[in-house]
């Protein structure tokens, strides 16, 4: 079994996170930027998604949230979008920037410093 390395403290996450509709979309994005905990959030409307859900296939219009942040705010960033999703399991994925513009990932760090 593999285990994944978490990154370092100073690392920059891209995190993805679908919502159901722009409401509860741009309530999140909102309040993760407004509370430091990220950066930025960018929504993109129109995304299909196609899941398994309780033993059945389902097909969603869902907004997906592109969340920037720094990996040292994920906890806490993570436990303020669980309490205001509205999905009994939502998706939460964060992924290691390896490689960006240089001052733009030292403003994530800085904008999301807690």
């Amino acid at each position: 079994m593999m285990v994944a390395t978490p990154p370092s403290a100073d690392a920059v996450l891209l995190c993805y996170c679908s919502c159901p509709d722009a409401a509860s979309a741009r309530a999140i994005a909102v309040a993760l930027v407004d509370e430091k905990l990220a950066a930025c959030v960018s929504c993109l409307p129109g995304v299909t998604s196609t899941y398994r859900w309780q033993g059945a296939v389902t097909t969603d219009d869902e907004h997906l949230l592109l969340i920037k942040t720094a990996a040292a705010r994920f906890e806490a960033m993570k436990t303020r979008l669980l309490a205001l999703h509205p999905y009994e399991l939502p998706e939460l994925v964060g992924v290691p920037v390896a490689q960006g513009h240089d001052a733009y990932l030292d403003w994530v760090r800085e904008q999301s410093a807690g």
